[in-house]
This record gives C-alpha cells, sequence and structure tokens, in this order.
C-alpha cells in the first residue's frame, strides 16, 4: 500500500523549566542557571552541542529573570543602554558575530557590570575556543564563568526521546525507547530526527510507533 502523503502540522515542544530532564551531563549547568541571582558574575557563558538544550535552558531562564533576548545580527546597531536598563539579557551563538557585534558585545559587557546587570551568552563551543579579533574581548570572554550542556547518558538520552515523543502526541512502549536509545546517536539533536522521522512515518503509513518501524526508519535515516 503506497503512502499517504502527511501534512507537517507541527507540535509545541514543552519548554519550561519542569520539562527540562536533568541528569549528570547537565546538572551543574542548570544549577547554575537556577541559582540566580546568586550567579559567580554577573554574566554567565553557556556552551553545549547543536540541540543539547541552550536554547531550552536559555528560556527557562528568560522566564524567570524576565530576561530580553538580543539576536547577534542585531547587537551591533542596538541601543545598548536601552537594551541593558532590562537588567537581564540574553545572547545566543556567539560565534556568529561579525566584527562590528565583537565591539558591541565589548561594549555591552562593560554597560552589564556598571550597571549591575546579568547577562546569559551561548555557544555551542566554549568560548575559550571561539575565535574573535577582538583582544580585549578574548580576554573578558575567557574570564567569564562557564557552564556546559555535555552529550546526554543512556538515562537522559531516554527521558529525551521520551519527551520528544510526548511533545508529539505520540504513545510509544519502554522497549521502543529502549531500542532506538541504543541505535542512534548519542546526541539531541539525533533525537529529534529520529521522532520526527517516525512521527511521519507512523502518520503517512498508519501504524504505531513499534520496534519494527522504528528499524524501517533508522536504516532509512541512515542511507
Amino acid at each position: 500500500m503506497a503512502r499517504q502523503l502527511v501534512l507537517e502540522l507541527g507540535h509545541r515542544p514543552a519548554s519550561g523549566r519542569e520539562d527540562f530532564l536533568v541528569a549528570p551531563p547537565n546538572e551543574t549547568a542548570v544549577a547554575t542557571i537556577d541559582a540566580w541571582p546568586d550567579w559567580p558574575d554577573r554574566i554567565l557563558s553557556l556552551s553545549g552541542p547543536e540541540g543539547s538544550g541552550k536554547t531550552h535552558l536559555a528560556e527557562v531562564w528568560r522566564a524567570t529573570a524576565k530576561a530580553r533576548v538580543i539576536a547577534p545580527g542585531d547587537l551591533a546597531a542596538a541601543d545598548l543602554p536601552a537594551f541593558v536598563a532590562h537588567q537581564a539579557l540574553i545572547l545566543e551563538d556567539l560565534a556568529s558575530l561579525d566584527a562590528a557585534g565583537e565591539r558591541a558585545l565589548f561594549h555591552l559587557i562593560n554597560l552589564v557590570r556598571a550597571e549591575e546587570a546579568h547577562l546569559l551568552v551561548t555557544s555551542r563551543e566554549p568560548v575559550s575556543r571561539l575565535s574573535f579579533a577582538l583582544p580585549d574581548l578574548v580576554s573578558r570572554l575567557r574570564a567569564l564563568p562557564h557552564v556546559e550542556l555535555g552529550p546526554p547518558d543512556d538515562a537522559l538520552l531516554a527521558g529525551i526521546l521520551v519527551k520528544l515523543f510526548d511533545d508529539r502526541q505520540l504513545r510509544v512502549t519502554p522497549a521502543v525507547v529502549a531500542y532506538l536509545s541504543s541505535r542512534i546517536e548519542r546526541s539531541v539533536a539525533a533525537a529529534h530526527i529520529a521522532v520526527q522521522a517516525l512521527d511521519k512515518a507512523s502518520l503517512s503509513g498508519k501504524r504505531p510507533v513499534t520496534i519494527p518501524l522504528a528499524a524501517e526508519v533508522l536504516s532509512e535515516i541512515s542511507e
């Protein structure tokens, strides 16, 4: 039987603090974010690979601190004093800053400290490994307290899979979760890809999410 065409209707992922799964690979980062405003510094650096939960954790802090999010591409033209007046700021994806953005970030860091505000900066790599042209910015970023989201362990990967299935209102058995977690790459990004592909396959074939379906989908993904 031919598969039906599936329309991608989307889903509403849960992104509150209660939805962030805590395990050894991320517990230090979560504990540090949760400790605000008692951070070790007014500026905190958070890093982790794509899909590791940086945006989710930053959103948790944004909701708590009523923080304002600044896009890297908007930083150079931004009214920095007006931004700092919000007292809590988030700047994600530091590696995407251009030269003008680097200069603006340097001034933003100085303003945050002078006005006793708070700033959370995120990147895929720790800031110590990022390459910036402005030496003074490099020294300031490398001096920041830093927390990292590591790759998920077995328990966390299984929990992430369960959450992703729940976000899509898909019912799966523990056996399916165990099958997937032992066969996909140990990353949140891989879990997203597998669950999305299973969701599409389940809808198009009008089949429940079972181990045989998971085997088919993983085979297609790996091709």
